[in-house]
């Protein structure tokens, strides 16, 4: 099905750009094809998937998956993954549960809607792209009713750690969540260490950036997934806080 349509004008590529939904395996595929190509040919990160070239794990059969496709070409080029709290029952819990600690977020889980697995294609990396895949977001969440959008934003690890550190530690003054709604990294980074040993000043990144100026909160210390060698922030965005002044952008069509 079609939500929206955007202009991509002057682009190298295709002008017209559509969002949607997956609905076969065989579309899946084509979003997990992408992942492979900037997760593990780009990024370098080490994946499991059962078919060669794809990115797969055990939580794709219970995805929702959001695609932005090159209308000239057909192409994927975006895509976003889409675990709702009826499914994630299903397959017995989030995945960011395997990265933090969630207890204290448990009485959110009726209406809270777990998203990841974000990438596009390196070609079409702008404004009209990102925007489609968040109007995406802000149709779902709100044609079904679901108040918390969560999901984790990634900071290279390359540098060993230090820009995250650093970020965190300018992030944390003034965009943390409540303390009864923190959790807490499995797998912690030595933010003190890190910190003592840079100077780092890292930029926001954009997918950071842009949870943290539609309204998302931070929900405690950056944990570190060892098989894509990132940092991941906990990020949760209840639909009531969305920054009017964002809202355009984030909502697009939807608001």
């Amino acid at each position: 099905m079609q939500l929206q349509q955007a202009q991509t004008p002057g682009s190298a590529v295709s002008k017209k750009l559509f969002v949607s939904y997956a609905k076969s395996t065989d579309e899946v595929k084509q979003a997990q094809r992408l992942r492979y190509r900037v997760f593990a040919e780009e990024m370098g990160a080490r994946l499991s998937g059962s078919e060669a070239g794809l990115d797969q794990d055990i939580y794709d059969p219970f995805c929702e998956h959001l695609l932005v496709r090159d209308g000239d070409s057909g192409e994927v080029v975006g895509t976003y993954r889409i675990l709702p709290p009826d499914r994630a029952k299903k397959i017995g819990g989030l995945y960011s549960a395997s990265e933090f600690d969630l207890t204290r977020l448990l009485h959110l889980s009726p209406g809270m809607v777990e998203v990841g697995r974000s990438c596009v294609h390196p070609d079409y990396r702008n404004g009209a792209t990102i925007s489609l895949l968040w109007s995406g977001l802000a149709k779902y969440m709100l044609g079904h009713g679901y108040e918390y959008l969560m999901g984790c934003a990634s900071v290279s690890m390359a540098d060993g750690g230090h820009a995250a550190a650093s970020l965190y530690n300018n992030l944390r003054v003034d965009n943390m969540s409540p303390v009864e709604w923190r959790v807490f990294p499995r797998c912690a980074l030595p933010l003190d260490k890190l910190t003592r040993e840079s100077s780092v000043s890292a930029p926001l990144p954009p997918l950071l950036k842009g949870y943290l100026q539609a309204g998302a909160y931070i929900f405690g210390d950056p944990a570190w997934d060892p098989d894509f060698n990132t940092a991941d922030f906990l990020v949760l965005l209840p639909m009531s806080k969305v920054n009017r002044r964002y809202a355009r952008h984030f909502l697009g069509a939807a608001a």
